[in-house]
């Protein structure tokens, strides 16, 4: 056995380990009961979600950035190739039932993602740029006054994103390729495209965040768009076909016979992670990205976050599982089986293919390398923030960038059943201590939501101050504190009314 094999050997039964017992455990729990305090945001406040992505800067400055700009890196890094891959690898390995508890796991882990994005608000930092940065190493070290597990948190961050996500992504764009070339000129080829990407990388990132979030809002929205539309034309041309792709999704989702046999565990496992790669709900990387949102609230940005979840799996994910699934109900008779060679990137090109001809081929190809790039541009924003975390250096922000700038390179040749074992075992690591920490911090997202729909009701632009929270014993915050202008939004309340108000 090769020294290839036996990492993927050793990595495939620890991720399988540690998702079939803990995190499932852990992530299902935790969703469910976030659902159940909230009472439902993520329904509730739906139309909410809409309304705050248009949400102006509250504070101005050249490196501050939007709450629409906060949602677009995180989407970046949610809508890539694990939207596209991950959903195709799910049904390939799992049947069609993966795709259910894909679609379970974003409308139950959208309420996670809403606590953990709300919180990343309340305890974001300013840096020395005007700039805003937070996550779960922020509230961690704040909230819970432990810089070590902060510390820990980031590493685990670091290792998954600029490590195991930018090695997947960067394998799975040049993986998309391989359609094109034979197997002596692919590896050629993939060296010449890993040393592009990582230069072309290395100039988006060392432009700062100011340039990632421009490159972000206009790269994911034109893709994401033109990938839903190709969607709605393959639906369209074949809705005679919905209600039996529909119900080949829900009857092996629930095929109770198959789960005494392993293979619908085998399918939920495979749903639940890939809908995890892709969604990252729970995870703590998402509220890297919202902590940088400049808005007067912190539940503004969670509800953002929280559609943005729906926008990665309910939609893109079911637009990339609908064309695969009518590709197997139409070449293969069936709602499974399909091509046993055919899996990940191959597949969806297959699926494409067969519905509209080689030019699907090339699209597919083009879309794919685009999300996989603004996924590792995410990513790598994700790592940044928790690098400056641990030290706030300049030459050793230089030397992490180059650093990733060789780790997309070497992705782009790297094994994939190793890159995806890698992915998920750091991923899981994230997971698991974020969710404990996120429980016990939750209350806190809680206390601010309420406080932000009696605003609401009251007829407000709801804005939030630390002063009424730390009065109720909510750790220190370092942003968020009362000025001259919230002062005149409070209605010439003075700080000691409002706090005594919020007391009574």
């Amino acid at each position: 056995m090769s020294l290839n094999d036996t990492l993927v050997q050793i990595t495939g039964n620890i991720s399988d380990l540690m998702y079939s017992y803990l995190l499932v455990f852990l992530l299902v729990a935790c969703a469910i009961y976030f659902t159940a305090r909230t009472k439902g945001v993520q329904f509730r406040l739906l139309g909410d979600m809409f309304k705050q992505i248009g949400e102006k800067k509250h504070v101005e400055g050249e490196k501050s950035v939007s709450s629409f700009q906060a949602m677009m890196i995180s989407t970046a890094s949610r809508v890539g190739t694990g939207n596209i891959a991950g959903v195709a690898v799910a049904i390939a390995a799992g049947g069609p039932g993966a795709v259910f508890w894909m679609w379970l796991m974003a409308l139950l882990g959208s309420a996670t993602a809403f606590v953990e994005s709300t919180l990343a608000q309340i305890w974001k930092v300013r840096g020395d740029e005007g700039e805003f940065r937070g996550g779960p190493a922020y509230y961690i070290q704040q909230a819970l006054h432990s810089r070590a597990f902060g510390i820990l948190f980031a590493i685990f961050l670091i290792l998954c994103f600029a490590l195991g996500f930018n090695g997947l992504q960067a394998y799975n764009m040049t993986s998309a390729i391989q359609y094109y070339f034979v197997e002596q000129d692919y590896k050629a080829i993939a060296l010449v495209m890993g040393l592009a990407t990582a230069a072309f990388f290395g100039f988006v990132v060392f432009g700062g965040s100011k340039l990632i979030s421009t490159i972000t809002s206009v790269l994911v929205p034109i893709m994401a768009f033109t990938y839903i539309g190709l969607a709605l034309f393959v639906t369209i041309t074949n809705i005679g076909l919905l209600p039996q792709v529909m119900s080949f999704i829900f009857t092996y989702a629930f095929d109770f016979q198959s789960l005494a046999g392993g293979l619908a565990g085998s399918m939920i496992l495979l749903g639940i992670k890939r809908g995890l790669f892709s969604n990252e709900a729970g995870m703590g990387s998402a509220p890297n990205a919202a902590a940088a949102a400049s808005v007067s609230h912190p539940v503004k940005q969670g509800l953002v976050q929280s559609l943005s979840v729906y926008i990665d799996t309910i939609l893109i994910c079911s637009c990339t599982a609908f064309m695969v699934m009518v590709y197997y109900v139409k070449v293969a008779g069936a709602g499974i089986g399909g091509d046993a060679g055919l899996s990940g990137m191959t597949l969806v090109q297959y699926a494409i293919s067969n519905e509209v001809g080689p030019v699907g081929i090339h699209f597919i190809t083009f879309a794919i390398v685009c999300f996989a790039f603004s996924s590792m541009v995410g990513n790598y924003y994700y790592a940044e923030s928790n690098i400056k975390f641990i030290k706030n250096d300049r030459i050793v922000l230089t030397v992490f960038r180059i650093c990733c700038m060789l780790v997309i390179l070497m992705g782009c040749m790297s094994s994939f059943d190793l890159a995806w074992n890698l992915a998920d075992i750091t991923m899981g690591l994230m997971a698991i201590e974020n969710l404990i920490a996120i429980v016990v911090l939750g209350k806190w997202a809680f206390k601010a939501l309420e406080d932000y729909e009696e605003q609401k009701k009251a007829g407000k632009d709801p804005i939030y101050l630390s002063e009424k929270f730390e009065a109720m014993g909510m750790p220190h915050a370092e942003c968020w504190h009362v000025d001259a202008q919230h002062l005149e939004q409070l209605g010439g309340n003075t700080i000691k009314e409002y706090v005594d108000e919020a007391l009574s």
